[in-house]
């Protein structure tokens, strides 16, 4: 599923958004361009993390002392929910750019992804 780099990978995420917000006024989009960046990243990230928690789960176990053990979050379940956080918060200030009758739209297809 993920064949191409990282890099590439972000880079096509960022045209396919680039892409939603093509309409905004130049303005906005110098404004949009940095966020976009950070959305795309935080897609592929996501993506990799999706991957990665569907291989171990979601729990990792651990041991403390000699007869101390038990289960917690595992760190990629963690820095998932972070990044979905901060993913969900520029959903919304990018959506709130757009006008009112391209928001609905732009946000099933922002959500879609590109399937990759």
């Amino acid at each position: 599923m993920k064949t191409s780099t990282r890099e590439a990978r972000i880079k096509r995420e960022k045209t396919r958004l680039r892409k939603l917000f093509a309409d905004l006024p130049p303005n906005e989009l110098a404004f949009v361009g940095p966020l976009l960046q950070n959305m795309a990243f935080m897609v592929v990230t996501l993506e990799d993390l999706q991957e990665e928690i569907n291989q171990a789960g979601v729990v990792d176990e651990y041991q403390n002392g000699a007869a101390q053990f038990g289960k917690k979050a595992s760190a990629t379940i963690q820095a998932y929910n972070a990044i979905m956080k901060n993913f969900l918060s520029a959903t919304d200030k990018l959506i709130a750019r757009l006008p009112k009758e391209q928001r609905k739209s732009a946000l099933a297809e922002l959500m879609a992804g590109d399937g990759a």
